[in-house]
């Protein structure tokens, strides 16, 4: 009998050795053909670092292209990059860690914790704020370093309309992220990055990540290139200069970080090391139907997808766009993605998906990415030596046949409006309206071209263009409003 059940063990082990084996052969092979075609693409314009792990082993971790053009420093695995909304995870998790410490419930209302809200907005619950179900309108401020007194600020943005009742449907809202920041300030008694810090970080080994309490002085600060060309520089620099995070951006982006220390992070929350398992379930539950007829839903601060072979994915993605980062769970499968690039184009925006389709389907052959046409014009533009006035003969003779849709130069104005380039912002919408004429968001861009150079009467008539040409531009209709107050 003893013979038998060692012989029967040892048929198991060889049964289980073998599975473990073809997997890991498997798993080589796909690492090899995405090495292949990421240095492939790096030849493109690819630049950023990705990270492939199954369990808590390292599969594929490198890095592409430069952190800093100019001084010829290159990304590599430990480079910092601006993670975008990916912060808003964070930012929910620090909220359950609050309501493990028995502190707060993600039943409580708004009127817990605020003095004199409106009527309206007293009942939205934590969930609601979580799921982006509460109705709170996306944005308040003018950019992410605009630094509205913190009062004033949530003055603003409770005195907003509601954009529907709270709980009744899904709709993203930054602003609403920025309310659990202060949420989580007024119940720990700390600044919302030092509770983070104390409670998510460090617990998880990560040195590297946050906005101004880590010492960046020893890591590599990757510089944003609009479209690979423009250098929008770190996003880190600009929080050291100004001394300060704005509550525009604090709770629901900005975070920097490395790709080792976002590993840790997914080791942490495979582990239950941050949260208990009971916990990190409550954090990856699908809550909400994040748009009618798709077939993804809202947890807490992440996005829930079933995957072609049926399995769960746990992801988000964020982007101030410059910056680009991709995060991808498989816990089923157990297997995490994650993508960071300082550079976002549309094609590059998309690497982190072809890479999944990679490792998951050994059938899957992506294209070779191609040179963004956005970032070929804007390096024409800024290489372009001639008169001023002679550049919009310029664009039309060297690109006028390609242009064949409205976002392209739609999309080269709007670098050049965040660069602060409004002259060259203003031109471009302009050329664009010489191209699309009947098109409502070229006219509402210009607009903004106008409203930024300080030009509010050509600003008002580019908006009242663009109701005339689309009655439902809802952006347009709030500008207009705006500027005849």
């Amino acid at each position: 009998m003893k013979n038998i059940i060692v012989t029967i063990l040892v048929a198991y082990l060889m049964i289980c050795t073998s599975m473990i084996t073809a997997q890991e052969n498997k798993d080589k092979q796909a690492i090899d053909r995405i090495s292949t075609y990421l240095r492939e693409s790096e030849k493109n314009g690819l630049t950023g670092a990705m990270l492939i792990a199954r369990g808590d082993k390292i599969l594929y971790n490198e890095a592409f292209g430069m952190a800093n053009k100019e001084k010829k420093i290159k990304n590599t695995t430990k480079t910092v990059f601006d993670i975008g909304s990916v912060s808003k995870q964070f930012t929910a998790t620090a909220i359950l860690k609050l309501e493990e410490q028995g502190k707060l419930k993600v039943e409580d209302v708004l009127s817990t914790y605020f003095k004199n809200i409106p009527e309206d907005k007293k009942n939205i619950t934590i969930h609601q704020l979580l799921i982006h179900a509460a109705g709170i309108t996306g944005d308040i401020g003018e950019n992410d370093f605009d630094h509205i007194p913190v009062d004033d600020y949530f003055n603003q943005l409770f005195a907003t309309t509601l954009l529907h009742q709270p709980g009744s449907k899904h709709e993203y809202s930054n602003a609403g992220y920025s309310i659990l920041a202060r949420i989580i300030e007024l119940v720990s008694g700390q600044s919302y990055e030092s509770f983070l810090n104390t409670y998510l970080f460090q617990p998880a080994g990560m040195k590297y990540t946050g906005y101004l309490l880590p010492k960046w002085e020893d890591c590599t600060l990757a510089n944003g290139y609009s479209y690979d060309v423009i250098n929008t520089g770190s996003m880190v620099a600009r929080y050291q200069q100004d001394g300060k995070i704005s509550r525009v951006l604090m709770g629901n982006g900005g975070i920097n970080s490395t790709q080792e220390d976002m590993f840790k992070w997914y080791i942490a929350l495979r582990s239950n090391t941050i949260l208990s398992p009971a916990v990190t379930k409550k954090l990856t539950t699908p809550y909400i139907l994040e748009f009618e007829g798709d077939t993804s839903y809202y947890a807490y601060g992440w996005a829930i997808f079933k995957t072609p072979r049926g399995t769960k994915m746990i992801a988000h993605d964020g982007s101030n766009a410059t910056f680009f980062y991709d995060f991808r769970w498989f816990p089923e499968e157990d297997v995490a993605i994650l993508y960071a690039t300082p550079s976002l184009t549309r094609t590059i925006g998309g690497m982190a998906w072809r890479v999944d389709k990679m490792f998951f389907d050994d059938t899957y052959k992506p294209k070779a990415i191609e040179t963004d046409f956005v970032s070929s014009m804007l390096n024409f533009l800024e290489n372009y030596e001639g008169a001023f006035e002679a550049l919009k003969s310029a664009i039309k003779k060297q690109f006028g046949s390609d242009i064949t849709k409205a976002f392209y130069l739609n999309r080269l104005s709007g670098v050049y409006s965040r660069s602060g380039m409004l002259e060259k912002a203003i031109l471009v919408a302009e050329l664009n309206i010489e191209f699309f004429p009947k098109d409502s968001n070229i006219r509402d861009s210009l607009g903004q071209a106008y409203y930024n150079n300080g030009n509010l009467k050509k600003a008002l008539a580019a908006f009242k263009e663009a109701v005339a040409l689309d009655a439902n531009n809802v952006y347009a209709q709030e500008m207009i409003q705006k500027l005849t107050k």
